[in-house]
């Protein structure tokens, strides 16, 4: 029988939640959520310092929305000036999307520089099985070379992968069965900034 225990992983804390007997359990909340923002754009800063050589791409659809509120970040509290940033559809790209039984609509790529010999960190809002990763490796070789690809991820799905792909910053991680959802909601998108567990 399947253990229907979720424990999220939060600044190094383990917050046992039991799901069993709710559709729809709310994880972090919104002051969670920037403190969790905050922390990423530091560990950023530290890695990068001024940006100059290192471009940020959110995935569409929902990293753009954590890619956004990265970038904001940066510039608006910490001073960072000229960070170049993008947004990557990878609908096409990926391994799955001919297996679909609906018609898959495209996403606005939106990358007006070459990622040659640039340090590229992309940005998603949730890491599940690995396969939008794959898929974003290969479309950004549209844009040119990178020297280095980093992983910024808010929620790790961390023991759902189906391929070796693991992130380099994490907001949080959360163990859950494959029956359950990970949802992350943003304010201009869904009226709220929260992270929730959902039954499928």
């Amino acid at each position: 029988m399947l253990n229907k225990n979720v424990r999220l992983i939060f600044f190094g804390y383990f917050c046992d939640k039991d799901s069993s007997a709710m559709r729809r359990e709310l994880l972090v909340d919104s002051k969670k959520i920037q403190i969790i923002l905050h922390r990423l754009a530091n560990q950023l800063i530290e890695n990068h310092l001024d940006f100059e050589n290192t471009v940020l791409i959110g995935l569409q659809p929902r990293g753009v929305y954590l890619a956004d509120r990265i970038k904001s970040l940066l510039e608006q509290s910490y001073q960072i000036e000229n960070i170049k940033f993008g947004y990557l559809d990878i609908t096409f790209f990926r391994d799955d999307f001919r297996r679909n039984d609906k018609p898959l609509a495209a996403n606005q790529t939106k990358i007006d520089f070459l990622v040659e010999n640039k340090k590229v960190v992309f940005i998603d809002d949730v890491l599940y099985t690995g396969r939008s990763i794959r898929a974003a490796l290969t479309a950004i070789q549209s844009f040119g070379r990178p020297s280095q690809i980093e992983l910024l991820t808010l929620i790790d799905r961390r023991f759902s992968r189906s391929l070796p792909i693991q992130p380099d910053y994490t907001g949080c991680q959360v163990d859950a069965i494959n029956t359950e959802k990970v949802s992350v909601m943003w304010k201009e998108k869904d009226g709220e900034d929260a992270i929730y567990l959902d039954e499928k």
